[in-house]
This record gives structure tokens, C-alpha cells and sequence, in this order.
């Protein structure tokens, strides 16, 4: 295993930053060298050389792999010889870590010495299901000391799920004078403090995007310390921050950056001051419009808000909404012939006709989130409108097991039926059949994310009464591109049989709540050669499921186990086997006893380049 594949291997990819134009390799290597001889000075003279092979590759290399940016391309160039190696890493710009503890920070810049980008992954997904305890880790910190010494040229950093404090971003405005990119999603551990550390010092900043992120109210008007000249602010999200800010000094912030595009506002700013917003900025392609809600007006009349979204015919983005008074939404109607994109996956109280009188309007529609709310008439609007639709996530309004979801089998028909370009799907329900899973595998052969829950337990077949297996096998059948798989309801060990023989691309698999036996886990291990991301809740696997896995974990990003029958026992088993993962044994800290007696509560499992983490809480066994 090499430790390029260790720091950048995985399907979700951030916003992707220009490659490093190889400036200093170019300079370097291109000197005047023609016919094997180079101009001397001084003497005037003519000296003859025949340079080593291996050096003549490394220049070619470096200079040809700079137009190399995809990184599953670069770590397969890295593996090829030592020069290859050698030339990739000097030649790499950005650095991805897919998980913090699988490589130590010094390693990474001990390699990769030209970095102008890194974006960093913390806990793992099931953190955001309050499946893993608050303070399990993922400290930014001893990352912020290395990087801050090694790469001074940093110009662009993302996290996800990490806790990174105010002095954390202290340290970066202090350490990167070119700092430009920062993007924080599903962050904590900060607040409005750090915000306007990064705003007033970073002098360069272009894009800050708070993204479901966690951030504390200090009572700091960290929107205020923007510089007062004029920026090249590009993006600004802040629509996760749960404080109120100063309008004022937002609106001049706005007019003093012209080049802003993206713009996603919180929940306390209203529709008239959203209104005020776009006539200063008419340049806006992407728009969170923060509440929609009325606001306090001073001479009790309302303004053309349907005339501020027709000046700005860029927007192709919409989201926000997240406290939406109908009577307002009419004045989106001339932005939506244009948009790629709406999320409504805060209107909650967006009912079935007023999302049928937007959506209707928006024929070039790609990316669609939005609540259940709207029903599976809703759905059949979008089949009946969308046809370049891609993307589509259906979220529920109440996510309990024995919720009355008022999406159903029907709206996934009319989607796969309407929607023949999809690609990704989420969708959240309370019934469901297997003709219309199977429907889909048909329809829309393209999809590489298919993610159906079913959100009651071991659910079949609501018309026949069957297990959900044929259609979860058909999805991995017929859909050749798929690579994400999430999968729920009443499935037997025959459906894992399916997916071990025909999800030979699947990358990430989720499993809840479903299988009768360690067979089912093993036909997934066994099948399928490209797993790198394995979790698994509640279900009944045990020890003998998790050996059949030892050929492959080398080779995965992380397997999670939480609430299965797997013994600590064998947790030590495999730790002893594989020395080269990192196995991690997950309580809680209050708990006294365990819920499952004899089996552990969750097996965290992931490789790591550098061995066990030296963080990990009292509630953390390492094994």
C-alpha cells in the first residue's frame, strides 16, 4: 500500500483547485539544453554531456505530470517506479486526506513539498446520526502546527467533520500570507471569534463557505472586520451560523466585491433585506436567500422582490428558504427557467402546489433537493418537467421509524420514468416495492448513487409482502456504473448475494437494519473488489462475518460496525493479524454496561501509514 493511495483515495471530491503550474520545476529543468549540450559562459566555450537516463525522465516526468490533475490518475503514476514516485509528489499542488489518522501530518509534507491546496476528512459519516460520541477526536490542531511550518505558499483548505478552534484559524491567517480558500463542512469547535480572525487578516480571502458547520456566538461582528477597500471575496455561505449579523456592514461588504458569485445568507436575514442584497449584486449565479420570511417595514409596503431576481438573470443556484412565507414565492418565478439547481431542503412548510408552481417553471433543472412535504404528486411534476435532471435527494420531514412519509413507490416510479439522465438519488420513505426499484434499475441505467431508506425496520414489499431483494439486486444488475449503495427495508442474505456478484464498482456501501446471517457480509467482502468504505448498523453479524474480510481490509478506507454481534475477541483477532489498521473499540463515556452485553458497541476500522492515533479519549480502545 503506498502512501499516495493512503492520502487521497475517495469518491467524494471537494471543490477542485487548479493544479500547480510547475513554475519552479519548469524553470529548473528548462534551461537551455539543445542536442545534448548546454551554453557555457565565461569562456565562450561549447561543453558536450549525455545526462543519466533516469535524471532526462525525471524532467520529462515533472514537466508532463503537471498536466496531470486527477488524483486517482496521480497515485496510479506514483506506483509505476522510484522516478515516477519521485516526480509525482514534486509535481502535486494538492493533497487529499481522506481521513486525518491514517497518516500523520509530518509524513505528508515530509513527501509532497510544493502544496498550495489540502483538504482533510475527520470522523466518520455516522457521526452526523449522533452514532459516535462528541469528543471522539479529529482535532485540527496538529495538523494547523505542521502544515503552518511546511507549506507557507497554502493558499486553499477543506475540512469536513473536523474540530478546528479560533486559534486554529488564528494560526492560518498568521502562516499563509496568499491564504485564499477556506471551506469548513459538518465543522466545530470554533466561532464567530475565529471568523473575524480569518476576515480581517486574510487579506487575499475569496471564497469562505461555513457549511452545516457548528459556530459558536462569541457577540463578535465578525462580518465588520472584512477589510474596508475593495475585496475579491468570490463566495460567502455562512447560511449555518445561528446568530444574527450586522446587515449594514454585510451590504457594503456586498458592494465592495464585485467579483462575488456565490452568496448564502442565515436564517436572520429577511426577504427585504435579501431584496437590498441583489440589487447591489446583480452578478450573483448562486443564492442561498437566507429565511424568505417577512420582515418589520418601515412604510408598511413590500418591495418588487420579483424585480430584484429578474435583474440578476446569472443565478443558475437557489437554495435557503429556511423560513419561507408562500405568499413570496412567486418572486423566484423569473430565475427558474435558468436554474441547475434548487434546494428546498429547508422549506418545510413548502406544500405539494406551491413546489408544483415553481418546479414547473424549471425545464433546465439538474440537481433537485427537497422535503417529502411535497408529496408524490410533487415528484411527478418534477418527472413531468425535469428531464435533465442528475441529481435528486428527497428528505424526510419527520425521520422516525413510524412516521406516515408521504412519499412512496409512486414518486420513485415517475422519477425513474420522466427523469431518464439521472445519475444520483437519495430517497427517504415509508413504502416501497420492488417493482419500482426494479423500474428504476431500467429506466435510468446511469445511476452511480443509489441510496433508498426505507426509515421503518425490516420493512418487505408493502404490495407483495417480499423481502426487498430483487430489486436492490436489480439496481446493482443493471446499473453498471454504480458505485454507491445504501440499502434498507426487509432483505434476506440473498440480496448480498447479488451485490457481491454484480457491485464490482461499488465504493461505499451502507447497510441498516438488514441480513440473516454472516453469509451476507461475506458475499459483500468476498464480491466485491473495489469496497473502500464499509457501514454497517444493527445487524446480525458477528465474528466469523468480520474474518471473511481479512484479504481486503488492506485495501478499504474504513469498515464501521455499530450495534452487530462482533465480540472484542474478535476485534483483537483481526488487530493481531493486520498490524497495518488502526482498530478502534467505541463506547460512550457515560455508559456503564453495553446495550449488547458480551459485543462491543462499534468497531472503528480504518488503515493508517502511522499506527494508532495518540488522541483517543478514555472511550476509545485502541486494539
Amino acid at each position: 500500500m503506498s502512501s499516495s493511495e493512503e492520502m487521497s483515495e475517495d469518491e467524494e471530491r471537494p471543490p477542485c483547485p487548479s493544479d500547480l503550474s510547475g513554475g519552479a520545476a519548469k524553470s529548473r529543468n528548462c534551461c537551455a539544453v539543445t542536442g545534448g549540450s548546454v551554453a557555457g559562459g565565461g569562456g565562450g566555450g561549447i561543453f558536450h554531456f549525455s545526462p543519466h537516463p533516469d535524471q532526462v525522465l525525471e524532467n520529462v516526468l515533472e514537466n508532463v505530470l503537471c498536466f496531470l490533475t486527477d488524483r486517482r490518475d496521480r497515485n496510479a503514476a506514483s506506483l509505476v517506479s522510484k522516478s515516477w514516485y519521485r516526480a509525482e509528489a514534486l509535481t502535486r499542488s494538492e493533497v487529499y486526506i481522506g481521513n486525518c489518522y491514517a497518516v500523520s501530518p509530518g509524513r505528508v509534507t515530509a513527501r509532497f513539498k510544493r502544496v498550495t491546496s489540502v483538504a482533510i476528512k475527520g470522523k466518520p459519516r455516522f457521526a452526523d446520526f449522533s452514532l459516535l460520541p462528541p469528543d471522539w477526536g479529529a482535532h485540527f490542531a496538529p495538523w494547523a502546527s505542521v502544515l503552518g511550518e511546511a507549506y507557507r505558499g497554502l493558499e486553499k483548505l477543506y475540512l469536513k467533520r473536523m474540530s478546528i478552534t479560533d486559534d486554529d484559524l488564528s494560526l492560518l491567517a498568521r502562516c499563509f500570507p496568499y491564504f485564499k480558500e477556506l471551506v469548513l463542512v459538518c465543522c466545530e469547535g470554533f466561532g464567530t471569534s475565529g471568523l473575524a480572525i480569518i476576515a480581517r487578516d486574510c487579506r487575499q480571502i475569496r471564497v469562505l463557505d461555513l457549511i452545516e458547520s457548528e459556530v459558536s456566538d462569541d457577540e463578535v461582528d465578525w462580518i465588520s472586520f472584512f477589510p474596508e477597500n475593495k475585496t475579491g471575496l468570490e463566495s460567502l455561505t455562512f447560511d449555518c451560523v445561528e446568530c444574527p449579523i450586522d446587515f449594514e456592514a454585510l451590504e457594503r461588504l456586498v458592494i465592495r466585491s464585485p467579483s462575488l458569485k456565490r452568496l448564502r445568507l442565515n436564517r436572520f436575514v429577511s426577504i427585504t433585506q435579501l431584496y437590498r442584497l441583489m440589487i447591489r449584486a446583480p452578478q450573483l449565479t448562486n443564492l442561498g436567500t437566507g429565511s424568505f420570511g417577512p420582515s418589520i417595514l418601515i412604510d408598511d409596503q413590500d418591495p418588487d422582490y420579483a424585480s430584484a431576481f429578474s435583474a440578476c438573470k446569472s443565478i443558475v443556484c437557489l437554495s435557503g428558504f429556511r423560513e419561507i412565507a408562500p405568499e413570496y414565492l412567486p418572486a423566484i418565478y423569473p430565475v427558474c427557467c435558468n436554474l441547475t439547481s434548487l434546494n428546498f431542503s429547508y422549506a418545510a412548510n413548502l406544500n405539494t402546489e406551491q413546489f408544483k408552481s415553481v418546479i414547473s417553471r424549471c425545464h433546465k433543472l439538474q440537481v433537485l433537493w427537497v422535503f417529502d412535504s411535497v408529496c408524490d404528486e410533487g415528484l411527478q411534476a418534477v418527472a413531468a418537467t425535469c428531464k435533465d435532471l442528475r441529481e435528486i435527494r428527497v428528505f424526510p420531514i419527520e425521520a422516525r421509524e413510524d412516521a406516515d412519509a408521504p412519499v412512496s413507490e409512486v414518486g420513485l416510479l415517475a422519477i425513474s420514468e420522466g427523469c431518464r439522465k439521472l445519475q444520483s438519488i437519495l430517497y427517504f420513505c415509508q413504502r416501497m416495492t420492488n417493482a419500482a426499484v426494479i423500474a428504476m434499475s431500467k429506466n435510468c441505467p446511469d445511476l452511480v448513487v443509489f441510496r433508498l431508506c426505507i426509515m421503518g425496520r425490516h420493512l418487505p414489499d408493502h404490495v407483495t409482502g417480499e423481502p426487498m431483494d430483487e430489486g436492490f439486486g436489480a439496481i446493482v444488475k443493471n446499473c453498471k456504473k454504480l458505485t454507491r449503495l445504501a440499502v434498507s427495508g426487509l432483505l434476506t442474505d440473498k440480496a448480498f448475494s447479488y451485490i457481491g456478484q454484480y457491485g464490482k464498482l461499488v465504493r461505499t456501501l451502507s447497510v441498516a437494519f438488514a441480513g440473516n446471517s454472516d453469509l451476507a457480509l461475506k458475499y459483500v467482502l468476498e464480491g466485491c473488489p473495489k469496497l473502500q468504505k464499509l457501514e454497517i448498523r444493527d445487524c446480525p453479524f458477528g465474528d466469523l462475518a468480520l474474518r471473511s474480510g481479512l484479504h481486503h481490509y488492506h485495501n478499504m478506507r474504513f469498515l464501521w460496525l455499530s450495534s452487530c454481534r462482533v465480540t472484542l475477541q474478535g476485534c483483537q483477532e483481526i488487530a493481531r493479524q493486520m498490524p497495518r489498521l488502526a482498530v478502534e473499540v467505541i463506547g460512550w463515556e457515560d455508559e456503564e454496561e453495553s446495550e449488547n452485553g458480551e459485543y462491543v458497541n462499534t468497531l472503528y476500522m480504518y488503515r493508517s501509514l502511522d499506527g494508532p492515533r495518540a488522541d483517543a479519549p478514555p472511550f476509545v480502545q485502541i486494539l
